[in-house]
């Protein structure tokens, strides 16, 4: 009982990181006009913030766990270290996962003319501040 009460304590800790979770994809979005879809989740796949049209977003969210957890596996079977990133290539574009600190992942959506180094340079700042931000948020439950 104890864990799912603490579960549901985190995660409404990380729904008070909402607002400035969304606003990091959107200036995301601005800075990468190729991005057609971002969003924020939990490593178990709760959408923290989400920008995107044409995707349902916890959809996205659950399968992105589960890629997580396939990547984790694999990155651990071959001695490569912890997940970093994950990238897709599609006909009609790309999906790509970046770590965001300890307990979130920022997925992308982007058209298949997308710079990847570009996407890689501006998908890792973001996911890096979405980390900072999810984890302060995750830091002051514990504290309180």
């Amino acid at each position: 009982m104890r864990r799912v009460l603490r579960a549901r304590a985190e995660r409404r800790q990380l729904m008070t990181a909402e607002a400035e979770v969304l606003g990091e994809l959107r200036r995301l979005r601005a800075r990468l006009p190729q991005l057609t879809g971002a969003l924020a989740a939990s490593t178990d796949g709760l959408v923290l913030a989400q920008d995107t049209t044409g995707v349902e977003p916890e959809g996205v969210a659950a399968l992105t766990a589960a890629a997580l957890g396939v990547a984790l596996r694999l990155t651990d079977a071959t001695g490569q270290g912890g997940f970093r990133e994950l990238v897709i290539r599609g006909e009609l574009g790309y999906v790509a996962t970046y770590a965001a600190g300890s307990s979130a992942v920022l997925t992308l959506l982007a058209e298949p003319r997308t710079n990847v180094g570009r996407l890689h340079l501006e998908g890792r700042r973001s996911g890096a501040r979405i980390g900072e931000l999810v984890d302060d948020a995750l830091e002051r439950l514990e504290n309180a």
